[in-house]
């Protein structure tokens, strides 16, 4: 899951992106209205965490302008503002949630996993392929009820194979949706990751029908091909 950080104060800011990379969330950070609109509009987040009192360009018109876009990724406003009168005007603006500073980390985990269970299309809480289950909850993987460990990133990968079965997804489209924006990502990077997977979600089981296919010169898919 890819989320944007829109928020001026830098400790703030580097605290909640710490928080969620450990949480084994990709997280992109901008520190001025601008900035944050301009990321928004050009990368595909999964969610948007979104300040208000923002140099440059306040949150509220952030927000404005991407709803008018037709952007609809989930926006969860945080801010330091407490009226009732803020809160309307946040979420009559198009947002989808409202938190105010001071905040647990506890918190902000928790309605940020309310919002992905409700993102721009219905998703199920439990990600399955056949006989494949991802938890995106407690990051549990199994097949044929058997656990499987997997590092942050081939996670990350695998769930968002999950959320699009049967659909081939390029390799842009995964760095995009797993890697942070400034990362670093070589050529083959999601080749290796790829190679990983597979040599945890299929060849252990030989017996099965792989689940992960390369489609050349397109990308990867995961699909049930058992007839």
């Amino acid at each position: 899951m890819r989320i944007l950080v829109v928020e001026d104060e830098h400790r703030i800011a580097q605290s909640i992106k710490k928080g969620l990379e450990l949480e084994h969330f990709a997280v992109d950070l901008a520190y001025t209205g601008i900035e944050g609109y301009d990321l928004a509009s050009s990368e595909d987040y999964d969610l948007i965490i979104l300040d208000l009192m923002l140099p440059q360009m306040d949150g509220l018109t952030v927000c404005k302008q991407l709803r008018s876009q037709g952007n609809h990724t989930p926006i969860l406003i945080l801010t330091a503002k407490t009226q009732i009168s803020d809160k309307v005007n946040g979420l009559d603006t198009g947002a989808d949630d409202y938190l105010t500073k001071p905040f647990s980390f506890d918190e902000l985990l928790a309605r940020i996993r309310a919002l992905s269970r409700r993102p721009r299309k219905a998703l199920d809480s439990v990600l399955a392929v056949a006989d494949l289950k991802l938890n995106p909850t407690d990051f549990s993987v199994s097949r044929q009820n058997q656990s499987i460990s997997l590092s942050a990133k081939e996670f990350a990968l695998l769930e968002y194979l999950l959320r699009n079965p049967g659909k081939i997804v390029s390799k842009d489209q995964i760095i995009s949706h797993v890697w942070n924006y400034d990362s670093d990502v070589l050529p083959n990077t999601v080749e290796v990751n790829i190679r990983n997977l597979r040599n945890k979600i299929d060849r252990p089981f030989s017996k099965l029908p792989p689940l992960i296919q390369t489609v050349r010169g397109f990308g990867y898919k995961v699909e049930d091909n058992h007839v």
